[in-house]
């Protein structure tokens, strides 16, 4: 079967929840057989990706520079349910309808840290664009914002459904959090760009 050739004969939407959907695929091989294949979406059955291609980032994740001491990264401790556990990640959140992605992070900063977010404008856009996440599982695509947080941290805008903690880390504190701590994979990724990053010239990375 050609790389240009469909490889899937139908979709069919399992459940219906507000935020996240299962889709059943009838799928094919590069033969040409049939199997089912399951994968998880936050788009309507009519915005999957397997149907319209589209790369649009569902999603956000925020590199917050701490402004006052910029040899620090703002990161966030939260309780999630899948594993039971607490991770440590970057804030991060959906983008509403109607809000770019620069908006959207200004406001899942304030939600979920308290903090007060100003969106670095400079560098190359092909570090903004739309990535996606696991697309073994889902068709969800998400994209950086990169920028300085100030203020004064606090949660008390957070979800009720939400339990997270707000804290900086310096090089050190991050290659510890690395070494000894369960963490997200795009946090990951982005300490280890934080601890080599230029302290007097924070986004040089992304020229």
């Amino acid at each position: 079967m050609g790389e240009g050739m469909k490889r899937f004969t139908g979709i069919r939407k399992q459940t219906d929840n507000r935020f996240l959907n299962l889709y059943e695929m009838d799928a094919l091989t590069e033969s040409g057989q049939s199997f089912s294949y399951y994968f998880a979406s936050r788009n309507g059955a009519d915005r999957i990706k397997a149907r319209t291609h589209d790369v649009h980032a569902e999603g956000i994740v925020i590199y917050p520079v701490w402004q006052d001491e910029p040899d620090k990264l703002v990161l966030i401790r939260q309780y999630r349910y899948p594993i039971d556990a607490w991770l440590y990640e970057l804030p991060a959140g959906l983008i509403d309808e109607g809000e770019t992605a620069a908006q959207a992070a200004v406001r899942e900063m304030k939600e979920e840290t308290g903090l007060t977010f100003t969106v670095y404008e400079g560098g190359d856009p092909a570090y903004r664009k739309a990535f996606f996440l696991g697309a073994g599982m889902t068709d969800e695509s998400s994209q950086a914002v990169f920028g300085y947080a100030s203020g004064t941290p606090h949660t008390d805008f957070k979800e009720a459904t939400e339990s997270i903690q707000v804290l900086t880390a310096d090089r050190t504190e991050a290659k510890r959090i690395l070494r000894d701590e369960r963490v997200s994979l795009r946090c990951a990724y982005l300490l280890m760009q934080f601890i080599h990053m230029n302290e007097k010239f924070p986004f040089a990375f992304l020229e």
